[in-house]
């Protein structure tokens, strides 16, 4: 039972001795040792067939036991040594913390012992000091009354929590009482050097009041603005009474005089009154501010009086003094006695970051700096804020109204002028840089813009600025209808405008007069204009919103003005689809008349499409270089005639019949010969190829090659008709019986045999079964339709042989 529990306890201290690698590895680098006890996977085992390798060496057992068990005494020995030397260190820190302790006393008594006599000190100082105040107030000595006042008060900042003692609570109750009776007398002394009323006041100012304001600086911050505010009033009354609102200089058309006032004022007080006050009460930027205020305040209210009196040359004259001294105000004052005010945050000038802000260039650099996107430059860097800007300027904001009915009158007048110079100049002349280039009146339009929103937006940011935007939207409504859609040229003689409904009716058979190289130059520089007011307009847009107020933001909307423009655009490139598509009419009415049933063999490509290519090599290149500036609308322009034009032929297609085997080829080859030609069309009689892009790519194959497909089930033999039918399906992904009919009536099949023939379509139409498309494939394969794969073959060959 015994050797049970001491095999457990060996096992619970073998299992706590168990230490870390790291812990093992550091132990032994601390204490290197060779013997095998302190290894750390010690075996007991081993150790003991080490000491008696053999029975002969249990001889000396006895010897080895004793050797061992003097070993264990000495480890007892040194482990007894460490507990006790670990119980000494215990009691030498018990003693350290005694010794330190008696230290601890020692420091709070040197503290309060050094606190009383620093309290009994300053106790000291203010008892004389408070003694000393009293008799420098009595004899005006500010000079020593403010350093000294200022020491007295610091040094009674210790005593606050003193103040239950009596005699600390008498010695602040004097400190008051000699702060209050200060400041009575120096505001005395103030009203006696300058009197509110009656006598002049004295030439210059004394040294005893300008030791008053340094102790008015020390005092309650009250006694500091009132002196301020008697000055300042003193100061400005002679300029009430010269600029009453019953004098002649006080009218608007003498403004000039107001700050030609006030700024000998500023000379004078510098002269005389500079050194009286201190530099940081900033008295001379007070008495400026002050003015601007009275001024304001008097020019409103004569205003309101004389109303019917103010013409606009009157108040801009009266506007731009003004602006101009808030200008000469902001470089010689910093405006720091504006931020305890709520002029500050009038609205100052935003900076200049639109085209209508920059230096003003002429009509050609403006409009040069559209085409190049110099709108979209990088922002100029923001110039300092006035902080005096609107300070007076702000009493001209009710009357703007003027103004605004100025600028209306202005535009209307530019406008009429804009509209008369086109009729005595007239249309661009073709063949130079003006073909195709943008109208100059439009740069003109957007300069005087420009010029309208820097004075408006000096002038105010808020509702005047809504009003100048109604005033732009209605102008550049008026510059698309006048001007631009005005001008364009009229496709029919009626005296009725250009609409829609004249743009898309088509008389068939009739002659349309075809536009001269003059209109059409015409037609594309209105383009062109259009699309520079299109984008300007957007940036005027953007820009008034950064100037407006930002709860005014929303009222920004041109969006109607963009539209308008738009629709010139559209206008524009519709009549040059018109006037192209009018002008190959003929040729097609004259395909659709020819007898096909009686063509005998296969040549070159017809009249008709000689008649269509020379039109189009006449029209594009006019167009294609009059709007080189503005490439997507050239673009637009291609695409909306291949629109026109493909189904317009498709429907003359159907209309020539009855079709011979050898007409069907004829028409076959003039359809690839227009395919061509329209592939090439955004790029024909240029010197420079360019791959046309891929959306009007798309509507040419794929409109043209429908063409085809419909020629191709022409020529393909009606019987068998399943086949017949099959490859009619095959061939035509939109087909339906209307197609249908129309094909056979072009093979000139009799009514009889079409219904037959219908009635098969429509059954297969649904859902074909595969045994017909098999059959149908098969048969496609047979001799008749290999004969006319060989036909297209040789129509392919003699097209690029012609090419």
């Amino acid at each position: 039972m015994m050797e049970e529990e001491e095999l457990e306890f060996v096992e619970e201290l073998e299992a706590v001795l168990q230490l870390t690698p790291e812990v093992q590895l550091a132990i032994e680098q601390v204490f290197p040792s060779q013997d095998p006890l302190d290894r750390a996977d010690f075996n007991a085992v081993e150790y003991i067939n080490t000491l008696f390798p053999t029975e002969q060496s249990l001889a000396n057992i006895d010897e080895v036991v004793n050797k061992i068990r003097l070993k264990i005494r000495r480890l007892d020995d040194n482990i007894r040594t460490v507990v006790r030397g670990q119980t000494n260190v215990g009691q030498d820190g018990r003693q350290v913390k005694e010794i330190t302790r008696d230290i601890k006393q020692l420091d709070h008594a040197k503290r309060h012992l050094t606190t009383s006599i620093t309290t009994l000190n300053h106790l000291h100082m203010l008892a004389g000091g408070v003694d000393s105040l009293e008799a420098m107030t009595r004899r005006r000595q500010y000079g020593e009354v403010a350093n000294l006042l200022q020491g007295v008060m610091n040094v009674l900042e210790h005593f606050h929590k003193y103040m239950g003692i009596p005699q600390i609570r008498q010695l602040s109750e004097r400190v008051k009482a000699a702060q209050t009776e200060l400041g009575q007398q120096i505001l005395a002394d103030f009203e006696e050097a300058f009197p509110s009323q009656g006598t002049k006041r004295p030439g210059g100012p004394s040294n005893v009041l300008r030791d008053a304001c340094l102790v008015a600086n020390i005092l309650d911050p009250r006694i500091k603005q009132e002196i301020i505010k008697k000055f300042i009033k003193q100061h400005l009354s002679e300029y009430l009474v010269l600029f009453q609102e019953n004098q002649d200089v006080a009218w608007l058309d003498k403004i000039d005089r107001r700050y030609a006032w006030i700024k000998r004022q500023l000379v004078d007080y510098e002269e005389k009154y500079g050194r009286m006050f201190p530099r940081e009460w900033c008295m001379a930027e007070r008495i400026a501010v002050e003015f601007c205020h009275v001024t304001r305040t008097e020019l409103a209210k004569i205003m309101r009086t004389r109303a019917k009196e103010i013409e606009v040359k009157l108040l801009l004259f009266a506007i731009q003094r003004t602006t101009n001294f808030e200008g000469f105000l902001a470089k010689r004052f910093s405006g720091c006695t504006l931020t305890d005010g709520t002029l500050k945050k009038l609205e100052s000038p935003p900076p200049s970051t639109n085209p209508f802000l920059e230096d003003e260039p002429t009509p050609e650099m403006e409009e040069l700096a559209t085409e190049k996107g110099d709108l979209d430059q990088p922002k100029k860097p923001k110039a300092p804020d006035n902080p005096f800007h609107g300070i007076v300027s702000k009493c001209f904001e009710p009357h703007l109204y003027v103004y605004i009915e100025s600028q209306d009158k202005n535009l209307g007048e530019l406008i009429d002028r804009f509209v008369a110079d086109f009729k005595a100049q007239g249309p661009p002349k073709p063949n130079t840089d003006e073909g195709g280039a943008v109208l100059p009146s439009c740069a003109d339009l957007f300069v005087y813009y420009k010029k309208c929103m820097v004075q408006c937006s000096q002038l105010s940011t808020g509702e005047p600025m809504i009003a100048l935007t109604t005033i732009f939207q209605k102008y550049l409504r008026e510059y698309a209808w006048k001007i631009l859609s005005g001008n364009l040229p009229k496709t029919t003689t009626s005296s009725g405008g250009l609409t829609i409904s004249s743009l898309l009716k088509e008389k068939e058979g009739s002659e349309v007069a075809k536009f001269t190289l003059e209109e059409l130059c015409l037609i594309c520089s209105i383009l062109s204009t259009a699309e520079y007011c299109l984008a300007t307009t957007q940036q005027l847009e953007e820009k008034l919103k950064e100037k407006v107020d930002v709860s005014l933001i929303e009222r920004i909307n041109l969006t109607g003005e963009m539209d308008t423009f738009s629709t010139v655009i559209s206008s524009s490139i519709q009549l040059l689809v018109q006037d192209l598509d009018a002008a190959c009419d003929p040729s097609l009415t004259a395909m659709s008349k020819m007898q096909w049933q009686n063509v005998e063999h296969v040549g070159d490509q017809s009249p008709y499409v000689t008649s269509v290519i020379l039109h189009i090599k006449q029209n594009v290149p006019i167009i294609r270089d009059n709007l080189a500036s503005t490439r997507k609308y050239f673009t637009q322009f291609c695409i909306k005639f291949a629109n026109s034009f493909i189904p317009k032929f498709i429907t003359h297609l159907f209309k020539c019949k009855p079709i011979s085997m050898v007409g069907a080829e004829q028409l076959l080859l003039d359809t690839h010969s227009l395919k061509m030609v329209l592939l090439d069309l955004p790029s024909i009689g240029s010197q420079v190829v360019r791959k046309a892009p891929a959306s009007y790519t798309k509507i040419v194959v794929k409109g043209m090659t429908r063409a085809e497909m419909i020629l191709k089930v022409v020529m393909a033999p009606h019987e068998p008709l399943v086949v017949f039918v099959d490859n009619y399906i095959k061939l035509l992904t939109d087909c339906n019986t209307e197609t249908f009919q129309k094909i056979l009536d072009m093979k000139g099949l009799k009514r009889s045999e079409q219904s037959s023939m219908l009635e098969l379509l429509r059954q297969r139409l649904p859902a074909p079964p595969s045994g017909a498309e098999s059959s149908s494939s098969l048969s496609l394969t047979a001799p008749t339709p290999e004969q006319e794969s060989s036909r297209i073959r040789k129509l392919e060959k003699l097209i690029k042989k012609r090419l």
